[in-house]
């Protein structure tokens, strides 16, 4: 399974703040569930490592796991010896993103300007984060696609009223607690999830 592939079929990752390794096998089969197939679990969640792992087991063949909010080369290490597949950063880091390439992972790196968005790019970045996305809107990404040629994702602030005007001008979007916090019940995660999906794919 190569991300390319799967984020192609459904240009949504699902960003899991705040999971726990005794949560997270049930939360990803509600995502799955769903039809989400791209799970960004965050560094800063308790003991992510572990949870990325088992999360990595369990899901085996059937969806890719990553982490987010990796902000240093040790990280993205300790990412990929636990089996995660992408790395994604709220910032452009030059030896992130390197150490990512180098290591077989998909680098997916944050960027807010249009020099952030070079840099990345030659970098060896595969994908570019707008990040945060929802304070400046769908325009920003417009004109910014004039001479940014590579697939952008709008992750922070996307939600039900802005989704489909970011999908407009965007490749593809991140989701974070629209879709998942702490303790909601796994009907609801999947139901949010199948309710974003149809409107995304309606974009597409």
């Amino acid at each position: 399974m190569q991300f390319d592939e799967v984020f192609k079929e459904c240009p949504c990752i699902a960003i899991l703040r705040g999971i726990t390794a005794d949560e997270i096998n049930p939360v990803t089969d509600a995502f799955f569930d769903g039809g989400i197939k791209l799970l960004e679990i965050t560094l800063n969640s308790p003991d992510p490592f572990t949870t990325i792992k088992k999360a990595v087991e369990h899901n085996s063949d059937r969806m890719l796991i990553g982490a987010g909010t990796v902000l240093t080369v040790r990280e993205v290490q300790q990412v990929h010896e636990a089996g995660g597949r992408f790395i994604i950063s709220p910032n452009t880091n030059v030896d992130v993103i390197r150490e990512t390439i180098r290591l077989g992972m998909v680098s997916i790196p944050g960027f807010f300007t249009p020099t952030e968005a070079f840099t990345a790019l030659e970098a060896g970045a595969n994908y570019l984060k707008f990040f945060p996305a929802g304070s400046v809107g769908p325009s920003y990404v417009k004109d910014l696609k004039a001479v940014v040629k590579a697939p952008i994702l709008a992750v922070g602030g996307v939600n039900t009223d802005n989704l489909e005007d970011f999908m407009a001008v965007c490749d593809g979007v991140g989701i974070g607690s629209a879709f998942y916090k702490p303790g909601k019940a796994l009907v609801a995660i999947t139901r949010n999830v199948r309710a974003y999906l149809r409107r995304i794919k309606r974009k597409k």
